[in-house]
């Protein structure tokens, strides 16, 4: 685990978070006195070329479903694997999803990176927070096309924008999509800088997970989550 997560999740706790011993393959979990249970997903020990264990496959919209794998890549933010939705269906309304299994925040931080190495429709990647099915959610996503970062809420499959900033996305570089949530405050991050804040209790708490549309090839790494007590 590199050195920068640290400073990522300072905003959160000013004391170190021990860490423990992998509790299943590509998951490591750590505890705090001050928070709830972090989980942080690498990919490093999941096998290249499948779904990586813990998570599952989802849909909103239209088109094909996505195809998640574990790719092993050359200089990924911790060496070596990534993750990357690999059925570039050119469908706009297509948003595949990779959703982890059996958890539910309220009040947490989550992040992860991603970088966007192609698409002619987009090139797009999404933090997903307080999932509750395929059509009921939030997302924060970036596009390096448009390049802005916006907040939606999905609502029985419709997209509604709720926030938004218009700021440089670089493509084939790698980027931070941060969210942190207490109540019905929801802030927003991108490279570390906060960019927004919103009010909205749509949703008070789900899973997580990442998020790309239509024919965006995107890798993501480093999916971090820690719960507030």
């Amino acid at each position: 685990m590199k050195k920068f997560f640290i400073a990522v999740i300072v905003c959160l706790a000013s004391s170190a978070i021990p860490n423990s011993a992998h509790a299943q393959q590509g998951q490591k979990v750590t505890s705090s006195e001050i928070l709830g249970e972090r989980k942080e997903y690498y990919f490093d020990d999941n096998k290249v070329g499948e779904l990586p264990m813990g998570f599952q496959s989802a849909l909103t919209g239209k088109g094909e479903s996505g195809r998640w794998i574990v790719k092993k890549i050359e200089n990924a933010p911790s060496a070596d694997n990534v993750v990357v939705q690999t059925k570039l269906d050119d469908t706009e309304y297509r948003f595949p999803l990779l959703i982890l299994d059996g958890v539910s925040y309220k009040d947490f931080m989550v992040f992860a990176r991603f970088r966007a190495e192609g698409g002619k429709v987009d090139q797009a990647g999404g933090l997903v927070f307080r999932y509750k099915d395929n059509n009921n959610y939030y997302v924060l996503r970036a596009n390096a096309l448009e390049n802005n970062v916006r907040l939606y809420k999905v609502v029985n499959g419709n997209r509604i924008q709720i926030g938004g900033k218009n700021t440089k996305v670089t493509p084939k570089e790698w980027h931070l999509l941060k969210v942190v949530c207490k109540a019905d405050k929801i802030q927003c991050f991108f490279d570390n800088t906060k960019v927004f804040e919103v009010s909205d209790d749509t949703f008070d708490c789900g899973s997580v997970g990442l998020w790309t549309k239509s024919d965006s090839y995107t890798y993501f790494d480093d999916l971090v989550m820690q719960e507030a007590k």
